[in-house]
């Protein structure tokens, strides 16, 4: 139904402007939203103007729809390439945090443990469905999924947040449907339920199917099945690393609503990780277990656990946390420049080398090379490849 809309939606764009910068004017439309949101939804809890919510709509929306045709203007103006797939994908991995923190405030979570949970849980299926990517070389969506009907309905949900104010989803089941009261508990709301029922969604539907189409692609190859569950090991350090300082009774984080420049900085070590896959697969590399940017976060999650071992701040008080509520600040101020400074630099290699391997550019569309002739006029000749989305086979 929404490819009618994307098809003339894409009609509107210039042909001169390449693909990837469409993508990237999604993301900023995000970037944008996440600047709102720290400004006047610092501590999510929905006290907030109900046009901040309509702002998170329609920059998810524009997101949305930005990603859904960077790849039809690559095809319009005839520049796909690698390079547009390994771009759209880490934009993708970088917003699975940002687009969801702003869900998080939709619903009123505030900057609590359900609140970091429902902001981080997305980047769940999206490694799985890169390290499926990997192995069968196709992205497989099924006929409901994440980028397209997800989004549809965060966008709803924050349209009636706007609407409603974000209190409506903390309502009782039973205040709605009274025959419910003997069938569910009486403080039962959709504000509490959605994030289990996203994980349950993940666990049954989506990680199964991942295994499978994986598992089918290594046994027509011959090849064993089980060394591929090592591959989740980044996205165990990943998840492990995130809950425990997270949810360190010693942490500081949450309490003093700082759940923001945490996302901020998971997004960047996220987007490297499966962004690296995605630049294995497409270069026909092995499987990378490692990204550097780990570190801090194993660091920053032993530190503020520390107390359990019997360490603290103060040798006569070992229930004080080892880092002050300053301290911690600090070493995530630290991490998330530690992270964009890898990331960005890291990017710009990968990045410079494929265009200059390609003789295409990032943002911009490369004019094609005029050779002159014998009578000393320009002949129009193709360019060897362009930039914007291609490489993976994508199923609906």
């Amino acid at each position: 139904m929404l490819r009618h809309y994307w098809n003339a939606v894409v009609e509107l764009l210039p042909t001169t402007l390449a693909p990837n910068m469409v993508t990237l004017l999604g993301f900023v439309a995000i970037l944008v939203n996440v600047i709102v949101l720290t400004i006047f939804v610092p501590d999510m809890d929905g006290k907030d103007p109900s046009w901040v919510y309509y702002s998170f709509a329609a920059g998810l929306w524009f997101y949305s729809t930005m990603d859904n045709i960077d790849g039809k203007q690559a095809r319009r103006t005839k520049t796909s390439s690698p390079l547009g797939e390994l771009f759209d994908h880490g934009i993708d991995s970088l917003n699975c945090t940002l687009a969801s923190l702003l869900e998080t405030a939709a619903l009123g979570l505030g900057t609590s443990k359900t609140g970091a949970f429902m902001a981080l849980l997305p980047c769940l299926p999206m490694f799985f469905s890169t390290w499926e990517t990997y192995h069968t070389h196709t992205l497989y969506l099924g006929h409901f999924n994440g980028p397209t009907e997800g989004l549809l309905i965060a966008c709803i949900m924050m349209i009636i947040s706007g609407a409603s104010g974000p209190a409506v989803w903390a309502t009782p089941f039973v205040d709605i449907w009274p025959s419910l009261k003997n069938h569910v508990a009486a403080d039962a709301s959709l504000k509490s339920i959605w994030g289990p029922l996203l994980l349950v969604a993940f666990l049954v539907a989506h990680l199964p199917a991942c295994v499978v189409h994986v598992a089918k692609a290594r046994r027509a190859q011959n090849l064993p099945v089980f060394p591929t569950i090592l591959e989740w090991t980044p996205m165990l350090a990943f998840t492990i690393g995130c809950t425990a300082w997270l949810g360190s009774p010693y942490s500081s984080l949450l309490k003093d609503n700082h759940l923001v420049l945490f996302c901020l900085t998971m997004s960047l070590v996220f987007g490297r990780m499966t962004t690296k896959v995605i630049l294995a697969h497409l270069t026909r590399q092995p499987f990378p277990f490692w990204t550097v940017m780990l570190i801090p976060l194993g660091i920053g999650s032993v530190l503020v656990n520390l107390p359990f071992l019997g360490f603290a701040a103060t040798s006569d008080d070992a229930a004080a946390p080892f880092l002050s509520a300053s301290a911690e600040l600090n070493f995530l101020r630290f991490y998330f420049v530690f992270a964009l400074v890898v990331y960005s630099n890291w990017a710009y290699v990968v990045i410079t080398s494929i265009c200059n391997y390609l003789g295409i550019n990032c943002l911009t569309i490369k004019s094609p090379v005029l050779p002159s002739t014998a009578d000393g006029t320009s002949s129009p000749r193709a360019p060897l490849l362009g930039n914007g989305v291609g490489g993976n086979k994508r199923v609906d």
